[in-house]
């Protein structure tokens, strides 16, 4: 089988799953190889996402795993046959690859959630929003690069905005909802946006006011993505080395605590509509 030279996001996704199973048997590579009747060295790309499998090997070394999870394994059959290559492949070697493995991770979600508390959560941006963010970037970037990161931005929005659209929830402190990014008519066109999208009833937008007693969570701003299953979610964090994406259960577990916590603090949706409202008029 053909060694792949950059293996997406998803595949090496697949890959550590796979490798999770065999870990939790007590196998070591070397054994699981010899069930597929293949060697350590194809097992290693296998879980490393450099080699792709078929569905019926991950079936295969599912019941060698002894993995009674019915529904995972057939999550993970499909992760192994999909041959998707979608719009953000248009962009590879133009951009970083984590843009691309947030695309496509947003295009396989099941869900998503958001919460942010000095930006507008970047699915609900506005062209003119996306410009200013990107604008501020040290060092500065040329301009064909920056337009090609708005560009990369507008059309991620097809998760909540295309033929098919995912549920959606995002959390958002009123300190973002009041920087004024890209000027006041920029600020303006970018509340009356949110407001707009919030209508549909798979996007819910709840705020965060100043108001609110006894809130310590203005660290915890996160993106979440639903998997197949909740053992395939994926959260996102900003680090200083850059975008990762962080799929231990412990630490998935862990978020949605977290954004469960920062969701109960929020506004309900229509107060929150309301409140978002009134901003814009302030503007």
């Amino acid at each position: 089988m053909t060694r792949r030279q950059q293996p997406t996001a998803r595949q090496v996704r697949l890959g550590a799953e796979l490798r999770k199973l065999r870990e939790a048997a007590g196998l070591k590579a070397r054994e699981a190889a010899t069930l597929l009747g293949t060697d350590s060295a194809q097992m290693s790309q296998i879980e490393s996402g450099f080699a792709g499998v078929s569905e019926a090997r991950v079936r295969q070394l599912a019941a060698h795993y002894a993995c009674t999870d019915p529904d995972l394994i057939t999550a993970l059959a499909v992760m192994a046959t999909d041959r998707t290559r979608g719009w953000w492949e248009e962009y590879r070697g133009q951009l970083p690859t984590p843009f691309l493995d947030i695309a496509e991770l947003e295009h396989h979600a099941t869900h998503r959630l958001d919460v942010e508390m000095l930006n507008i959560p970047g699915l609900l941006q506005t062209e003119q929003y996306a410009r200013g963010v990107f604008s501020y970037r040290v060092p500065e970037l040329p301009h064909p690069d920056l337009e090609l990161r708005v560009q990369h931005r507008m059309r991620r929005k097809s998760a909540i905005q295309g033929p098919a659209p995912i549920p959606y929830e995002a959390v958002i402190h009123e300190a973002a909802l009041r920087i004024r990014v890209g000027g006041r008519a920029a600020a303006h066109d970018q509340l009356t946006h949110i407001l707009e999208l919030s209508e549909a009833d798979h996007i819910t937008v709840r705020v965060i006011p100043f108001h609110l007693d006894d809130f310590a969570g203005a660290w915890c701003a996160l993106m979440y993505a639903g998997g197949g299953v909740p053992k395939l979610d994926t959260a996102v964090r900003d680090a200083p080395h850059g975008t990762a994406l962080i799929d231990s259960e412990a630490q998935l577990g862990a978020f949605r605590t977290l954004f469960r916590k920062v969701e109960a603090a929020s506004l309900d949706a229509k107060p929150s509509r309301d409140f978002i409202h009134r901003l814009t008029r302030e503007l």
